[in-house]
C-alpha cells in the first residue's frame, strides 16, 4: 500500500468516527406543554452524553495525532505488517462510539466504566506496538529520532493506559473518582507541558528514593 493511502485511509476512519460521536446528542423529546423548566430538565439529563461526547471527541483527537507522528512524520515508508497493526488501530478506533455512547448512558454503571477503560488499554497498547515497530523495525526508515522524543512518546501512549487500569477497579469504590481520573488521560495527553511535569515527576521521586543527582538519567 502507498504512504499516502494509508495517511488518507486513517484522517477518512478518524473523521467518520468523530462525526458519528454526535449523532448520540439527540434533542429531546417532550410530550405535552414544554416550560423552560420543563426543557432545562430534559437538557440537563443529556449531561453524562455530552460529557461522554467531549471525552471521546478530545481522546480520538489525541490517537490521530499520535498515529499522524508515528506513521506520517516518523515513518519514512510501510510494509505489510504495519498496514495490519494499522488495520487492528482503526478497528478499536472505529469502536469508540459505542463504548462512549455506553458511558453516556449508564455512567452510574461500573460496567460501562469497565468497558470503557478496557477500550481504551487495547488502543493504547496497540498504538505502542505500532510506535514500537515504527521505531525499532528493520524495515521502516525512519529520521534521527532524539531519546527525549522517544521518551516523551512513550509517555503520552503508556499514561492513558495505565490511568484506565487505575480507573477500572476504582470504578467499583468510587464512580466518581474513576470518571475523572479517565477524564485526567484526555487532560494530560492535550497539554504541551504533560510530559515535562511527567519527568519533573520522576527526577523528584528518584531523588527522593535514591537521593542522587538525576540529571544524566533523562539527558538526551
Amino acid at each position: 500500500m502507498n504512504h499516502t493511502r494509508l495517511d488518507q485511509l486513517s484522517d477518512s476512519i478518524f473523521a467518520i468516527v468523530m462525526t458519528i460521536l454526535v449523532f448520540e446528542l439527540k434533542v429531546p423529546g417532550i410530550w405535552g406543554p414544554v416550560d423552560n423548566a420543563g426543557l432545562w430538565l430534559a437538557i440537563k439529563n443529556l449531561l453524562p452524553v455530552f460529557l461522554s461526547y467531549i471525552l471521546s471527541f478530545s481522546l480520538l483527537f489525541t490517537y490521530w495525532r499520535a498515529h499522524h507522528f508515528f506513521v506520517s512524520i516518523y515513518a519514512k515508508n510501510v510494509d505489510s505488517k504495519l498496514i495490519n497493526i494499522n488495520a487492528l488501530f482503526f478497528m478499536l478506533i472505529s469502536l469508540i462510539p459505542f463504548s462512549a455512547n455506553l458511558l453516556g448512558q449508564y455512567s452510574s454503571n461500573e460496567l460501562s466504566i469497565v468497558i470503557f477503560g478496557i477500550h481504551i488499554i487495547l488502543i493504547g497498547l496497540s498504538l505502542y506496538w505500532m510506535r514500537r515497530y515504527v521505531l525499532y523495525s528493520t524495515n521502516i526508515q525512519n529520521p534521527e529520532i532524539t531519546k527525549r522524543e522517544i521518551r516523551g512518546s512513550t509517555v503520552r501512549t503508556l499514561v492513558p493506559v495505565v490511568f484506565a487500569l487505575i480507573a477500572i477497579p476504582l470504578s467499583f469504590y468510587n464512580i466518581k473518582l474513576s470518571l475523572t481520573i479517565l477524564t485526567f488521560i484526555v487532560i494530560f495527553n492535550l497539554s504541551s507541558y504533560s510530559t515535562k511535569i511527567f519527568e519533573n515527576i520522576l527526577k523528584k521521586t528518584h531523588h527522593f528514593l535514591f537521593g542522587e543527582d538525576t540529571k544524566g538519567h533523562f539527558a538526551d
